[in-house]
């Protein structure tokens, strides 16, 4: 089956695991859900991502992280460019997340990174997600 969007694949199912309170979560791999998966892991949303090889396309498995009270590092998560409406940004208007406490996840020219990296590096791009 082939899927539309792949991110909003990712994040939903991202959201749907820890919700349930799943310790991991597998997803069919490629190079830019395992740019997002790590930046995540970067950011201390999740614990760990690990790539497993089946032969074909490959699973990234991501350890859920919670806190000490059992509940989710991630409170939220949202897929902001869509295929049927894109969201580009330059360097200057990349949004912030819950002013500064989230993270936006942004696709540039210097690959994908987060909105601080972005404006350090001074590159705008399509804005992916959004986590907080």
């Amino acid at each position: 089956m082939q899927i539309t969007d792949p991110i909003a694949d990712l994040l939903t199912r991202i959201r749907n695991a820890s919700s349930a309170k799943h310790p991991s979560v597998d997803v069919p791999a490629s190079k830019l859900k395992k740019a997002i998966a790590d930046i995540l892991l970067a950011e201390g949303y999740v614990k760990g991502v690990q790539l497993i090889e089946d032969g074909k396309q490959g699973i990234i498995r991501i350890a859920l992280k919670y806190q000490e009270s059992g509940t989710p590092v991630i409170s939220g998560i949202r897929r902001v460019s869509k295929p049927g409406l894109r969201i580009y940004s330059n360097s200057e208007q990349l949004p912030k997340v819950m002013k500064g406490l989230g993270t936006a996840i942004i696709s540039t020219s210097k690959g994908v990174m987060t909105d601080r990296d972005a404006r350090k590096a001074h590159v705008g791009g399509e804005v992916l997600a959004f986590v907080w």
